[in-house]
């Protein structure tokens, strides 16, 4: 899956499950104030990535992620790293 395809559906599930603003989803965005997330906020987000692109996700991969284009890149990075098992 290629980056463009996983921002995509990322975004999209960012817009629909948590209610995020389109025009507010930049990459250099940060995340967590944006989409205003609290720790229950950051289970729903490890089901939803699961189910969309069927990867485990640790909880505490979300300690490094502070921007979109961090959460695009580990995303990235998991898939590709499932891809190639």
């Amino acid at each position: 899956m290629d980056i463009n395809k996983i921002i995509a559906v990322t975004n999209t599930f960012l817009v629909e499950e948590f209610e995020a603003t389109p025009e507010l989803i930049k990459p250099e965005a940060n995340m967590k104030s944006t989409l205003d997330l609290d720790s229950l906020d950051y289970i729903d987000m490890v089901v939803v990535i699961e189910d969309n692109f069927g990867f485990k996700v640790n909880p505490e991969d979300f300690q490094a992620i502070i921007t979109f284009q961090d959460f695009y890149d580990y995303v990235a990075a998991r898939v590709q790293q499932k891809e190639l098992v």
